[in-house]
C-alpha cells in the first residue's frame, strides 16, 4: 500500500481534520504503543499501520 492510499483510506474513515489528529496523537498497541506518525518515521510499512488503525477501531472488512 502506497502513503497516498494510507491517508486516503484514513481521510475517508476519520475524515481529514481527525485523521491527521488521530495519526500524531493516538497511541495503537498494535503498532508497539507508537502513534501512526512514529510508525511510519521509523518505516513500519502502511499497510501494516493500516491494519492497526483497522483493528483498533473495528473497521468493516469492506474499508480495509
Amino acid at each position: 500500500m502506497r502513503l497516498t492510499e494510507f491517508w486516503a483510506k484514513m481521510n475517508t474513515r476519520f475524515g481529514s481534520a481527525y485523521a491527521e489528529s488521530f495519526a500524531r496523537d493516538h497511541v495503537l498497541p498494535g503498532l508497539g504503543g507508537a502513534t501512526v506518525e512514529v510508525a511510519l518515521a521509523r518505516g513500519d510499512d502502511a499497510k501494516t499501520v493500516w491494519r492497526a488503525v483497522c483493528e483498533e477501531f473495528d473497521v468493516p472488512a469492506r474499508e480495509r
